[in-house]
């Protein structure tokens, strides 16, 4: 494994971190203050954001060895996509590579039609339209996405073509109360009886469609996330859609949930990482320019055993992020699916570590807006649930462990000595 950079990602990190110095740090201000108001549009910089980073060739860099991106492996995506993490409620959007927008194109790139495509795909590539992703429920336990509940009931009649009515409650849709979203991409149960992991179909429905109320928006830790487009609850009261809008196969919605995790999940660990070594800059800056009890805070023995941890947390994560996307460009998500439930558990809780220690060492402005850091950690804390919670990539990993030894009776270590 060689994680050294090439001349083209050498090239992408150049130019993306003076984007991120002249751009996109100057424009935290105007999201602030969004996120301060009762809106949920984004600031009219991001506009200018997004032209400026087509101009500069920063656009749709996540979709990897597709003619509708930028062509990047894993591991050419991920240094650049640490360095968007730095500012993870700017940089991903302004590059058209943030969430959930990025699996809902990949669905699209891999099962969507060539008229799903044209109508949906195009303008999401373009970045004209934004979509969420409907799967959570606030009734079952989510993180068992075989107990997903909306109703998907197939309709047909003498008067219209066959199509499907939706029926039931979605909540965490991350954008859709954003004007800019315009597509829901819906998982739910069709086939009750069937085995419990084809029991479920993915529709592409429009935003607009009547039956669709968003009845309230979510915060995390007081935090809307209003520039994002804030995380809906929503309500689906006899939607009916047409057989245009079924995603794939019938059926086939558990598997299609599959394919967008996989992807998805370690480019938030790619971020995670990036927001980390952010918190440990600020940390480190705040440290030199604080005097207490007589000396300088980067003096202090607590504060310096603090700040290792930090550097040696970060990268370790690193290391094992790049090895996994390594192991995704070579063997393909389903083979590195160990090493991403390792990362999914790893990354969230070392960034909120490094946030909670930065925190601290910035003592009660610390958990102003005066720091990114609180919504930093608000971030970090969301992502022990995003993708399935870190308790069922446990569960995963331990299987995949012992089953290495359930397929053979082996003599404990130790076993039979004196």
């Amino acid at each position: 494994m060689d994680f050294g950079l090439d001349d083209t990602t050498t090239e992408l990190q150049r130019d993306l971190l003076d984007f991120m110095d002249s751009h996109v740090y100057p424009a935290e201000g105007a999201f602030a203050e969004v996120e301060a108001g009762d809106g949920w549009d984004r600031p009219a910089v991001m506009a200018d954001l997004k032209r400026e980073a087509q101009r500069r060739g920063l656009w749709n860099l996540f979709l990897p060895h597709s003619p509708l991106g930028a062509g990047l492996s894993n591991v050419q995506y991920a240094p650049l996509a640490e360095i968007t993490g730095r500012s993870p409620h700017i940089a991903p959007e302004a590059l058209n590579c943030a969430a959930p927008d990025t699996g809902n194109m990949e669905l699209l790139s891999m099962f969507g039609t060539a008229a799903q495509q044209d109508r949906w795909l195009t303008p999401l590539l373009a970045g004209d339209i934004r979509s969420a992703y409907c799967m959570t429920e606030p009734d079952v336990a989510s993180s068992d996405a075989s107990n997903i509940e909306l109703r998907i009931d197939a309709t047909s009649s003498e008067t219209r073509p066959a199509g499907y009515r939706i029926n039931g409650r979605k909540w965490w849709s991350t954008g859709v109360l954003s004007a800019d979203c315009k597509l829901l991409i819906v998982l739910g149960l069709s086939d009750p009886d069937a085995d419990r992991h084809s029991r479920h179909t993915v529709l592409l429905v429009p935003r607009d469609t009547p039956g669709i109320t968003v009845k309230r928006g979510l915060p995390v830790f007081g935090i809307w996330d209003r520039a994002h487009g804030g995380h809906g609850e929503v309500i689906f009261d006899n939607v009916e859609v047409g057989a245009d809008a079924l995603l794939g196969d019938q059926g086939k919605g558990f598997a299609l949930g599959q394919a967008r995790l996989g992807p998805g999940r370690i480019h938030h660990c790619m971020r995670m990482v990036g927001m980390a070594e952010r918190a440990l800059d600020l940390m480190c800056q705040r440290a030199l320019s604080r005097t207490a009890f007589g000396g300088q805070l980067a003096d202090n023995a607590d504060v310096q055993r603090v700040i290792a941890n930090a550097r040696v947390n970060i990268d370790l994560v690193r290391t094992l992020v790049l090895r996994t996307a390594w192991l995704i460009d070579t063997v393909g998500a389903k083979g590195a699916a160990t090493e991403i439930s390792a990362i999914k558990i790893a990354a969230p809780q070392m960034a909120q570590t490094v946030i909670d220690d930065a925190i601290q060492i910035h003592g009660a402005g610390g958990l102003t807006e005066d720091y990114p850091l609180a919504s930093f950690f608000a971030y970090a804390r969301g992502m022990r649930f995003a993708d399935g919670p870190e308790e069922v990539h446990r569960m995963v990993l331990a299987r995949r462990e012992l089953k290495r030894f359930r397929t053979s009776v082996r003599q404990p270590v130790g076993a039979g000595q004196a």
